[in-house]
């Protein structure tokens, strides 16, 4: 009978400068000679601590009967660890099913993700073609998302965030690039096609590496630079071949791609070791750009301009106009919310591939809903702009 061999049998298998997977010594002379030989040949034990095993239970094999069972019921354990560990099919079969269950996870994400951006580019369109108010719109998007977290945070649906001066202090840069990037988009869309707009916002890699490298002496591998010709080629090819460009429209994707650009930078520098993330540090940014958007709105557009438009829109479209403004409202805040929390569950490079995806979903789907004129160099330029954006993303890892 025995009860534990300690780290001098076992130990030796676990050194923390080797890594995992060395196999148990069976000519160790301190352990029990009942141990039948195939067992050390095809079972690994890994662990980067000392192992104490306690009794043959669990480990797996076939043997024969003792002729005396053992009184004590023992397992392996990890050194500073109270439970047994897991081996076998069994623990193999759990690990397989949680890797399934995350990979289940971000497929939900992803899908719900792209679907909520699609269909909130085709309401942004379509109230912006019977409305062109973009400031008020933008306006309204961040309001609505405001509002669903307050009511979430009140009711308990949502924990509410603990949030300090330091906290909004180092949120304001960001919640200003947020806004600009935010505006000059809806802008955008206002002037030129949805298609277009996305195409040209696939050209964010170029500004983040250029800003980066000029502003703040970042380096990058070749890799990345190669990847900006095909990214800036792309767009100025679907630019030049637009049959409807704007040249409003145009600049304003190019504003809100240097604006989200420096969000970036500024959430990256001022949010680091902030305990706020997900879809509570997007609320915390949308409350913070909707304060500081309003007074902008009221003054570039005014209560006088958007009552005769409001008339105008409703009198053209009629009462489902309204439903046009809620759904455009809520899943702007939906989709931004659900691609926060898709960060938070995948690694940056999954996200940007994802996000090239999205993109080409939107442009896809935005052409063939309005029916938009395009020519066939113009789809050539920006599928070279998308593919551009998915080497940078694979070369920026």
């Amino acid at each position: 009978m025995f009860c534990s061999h300690k780290q001098s049998s076992l130990a030796k298998m676990a050194a923390p400068e080797s890594g995992f997977g060395r196999s148990f010594q069976h000519a160790n002379p301190s352990l029990p000679s009942s141990i039948p030989k195939a067992f050390f040949k095809s079972y690994v034990c890994h662990s980067t601590r000392p192992l104490y095993v306690s009794s043959l239970n669990n480990f797996n094999f076939v043997e024969e009967e003792p002729k005396e069972k053992l009184s004590v019921k023992c397992n392996a354990y990890q050194s500073r660890r109270s439970e047994p560990l897991q081996m076998g099919l069994e623990f193999v079969s759990q690990q397989l099913e949680q890797i399934d269950t995350q990979k289940l996870k971000i497929g939900i994400y992803f899908a719900t993700w792209w679907a909520l951006n699609v269909v909130f580019n085709i309401y942004n369109k379509k109230v912006l073609n019977a409305f062109p108010f973009p400031w008020l719109i933008s306006t309204l998007a961040l309001a609505s998302g405001s509002l669903m977290m307050l009511v979430s945070w009140a009711s308990g649906v949502v924990e509410e965030p603990k949030t300090d001066l330091d906290f909004w202090k180092a949120l304001f840069p960001v919640a200003v690039a947020h806004t600009i990037g935010h505006v000059a988009a809806t802008v955008s869309m206002s002037k030129v096609a949805v298609s277009f707009t996305h195409i040209i916002k696939s050209g964010e890699p170029a500004f983040s590496v250029l800003v980066s490298r000029f502003l703040l002496g970042e380096t990058f591998p070749l890799p990345v630079y190669l990847s900006l010709v095909p990214i800036i080629g792309g767009c100025a090819l679907a630019a030049v071949t637009e049959l409807n460009f704007n040249m409003i429209g145009f600049m304003g994707a190019m504003i809100s791609n240097l604006a989200f650009v420096f969000r970036n930078i500024f959430s990256k520098k001022g949010m680091k070791g902030k305990s706020v993330g997900g879809m509570n540090y997007y609320a915390c940014l949308s409350m913070m750009s909707l304060m500081i958007l309003t007074p902008f709105t009221l003054v570039a557009e005014g209560p006088k301009m958007w009552a005769a438009g409001w008339d105008s829109a409703v009198s053209q479209v009629g009462p489902q106009f309204i439903w046009w403004v809620v759904a455009q409202s809520v899943f702007y805040h939906l989709y931004n919310q659900v691609s926060y929390m898709s960060l938070n569950e995948i690694s940056p490079l999954t996200f940007s591939i994802g996000n090239t995806m999205k993109r080409i979903s939107v442009i896809v789907t935005s052409i063939i809903i309005f029916s938009t004129p395009i020519q066939p160099v113009n789809t050539l330029g920006a599928a070279i702009a998308v593919l551009g954006t998915f080497l940078y993303s694979q070369a920026k890892q």
